[in-house]
């Protein structure tokens, strides 16, 4: 699942007149650099949910095979998710921000590579702190003994996971981040990170395309 329903309100003034997941960055729309990370990975379907100027999204995504999901309200991370959890398969699902750039491997062939559902019931990709481009709060995870994660600390979060479906059809209510469902795994030791080796950065804002852009030339990849 791709999260793009968001209003985009730190983006302004780029996103009066398109949504965020439309805002270029090297010349190719941001979800559309998201799209690459699950390219030949066999990942289907791909759902994408949206809400602010849906149907330019819509549109966007409809030859490319996505699947949108109009929020007539917004759900937050978690709501949406479990909105969707109908059209998705499988007893985990992969979800993906729409609002950053990658280099260096698929942040979904990572998460693939480490998932055990033996042990975890969600898997986060996490960037240090100090390679978080664009990011400009604290870390959001300590990466403890077996990959458990536990809040606070040196690590950020990237923006991709495979959680368990049931993790989530759990929480009570329509409307809820995702930080519920992971403080509840964190409690249980079912909450895991792992570390994504290429680089990474937030475009939540303007200021951080020229970023971006900086990190896609350096890489090679985008």
């Amino acid at each position: 699942m791709l999260f793009a329903a968001g209003l985009g309100t730190r983006m302004a003034p780029l996103t009066r007149r398109r949504p965020k997941p439309l805002v270029e960055v090297a010349g190719k729309p941001l979800i559309d650099h998201a799209l690459d990370q699950a390219a030949g990975l066999g990942l289907a379907p791909i759902l994408a949910n949206t809400h602010y100027l849906a149907p330019m999204l819509e549109a966007h995504l409809a030859p490319r095979g996505v699947i949108t999901l109009r929020e007539a309200e917004l759900l937050d991370t978690g709501g949406g998710l479990k909105n969707a959890l109908p059209q998705l398969p499988g007893e985990a699902v992969f979800t993906l921000n729409t609002d950053a750039v990658w280099t260096g491997p698929s942040p979904l062939a990572t998460l693939a590579a480490h998932w055990d559902s033996g042990r975890m019931d969600a898997l986060l990709i996490l960037v240090p702190r100090d390679r978080a481009l664009g990011h400009a709060g604290a870390g959001d995870f300590a990466l403890e003994g077996e990959g458990r994660l536990a809040r606070g600390g040196g690590f950020v979060y990237g923006g991709a996971q495979i959680i368990a479906r049931a993790a989530v059809e759990a929480v009570e209510g329509r409307v809820f981040s995702l930080n519920r469902v992971w403080d509840a795994l964190a409690a249980k030791g079912r909450l895991c990170g792992v570390i994504h080796p290429g680089g990474w950065c937030d475009v939540g804002r303007p200021q951080s395309i020229a970023l971006a852009e900086a990190l896609l030339a350096e890489g090679g990849n985008g």
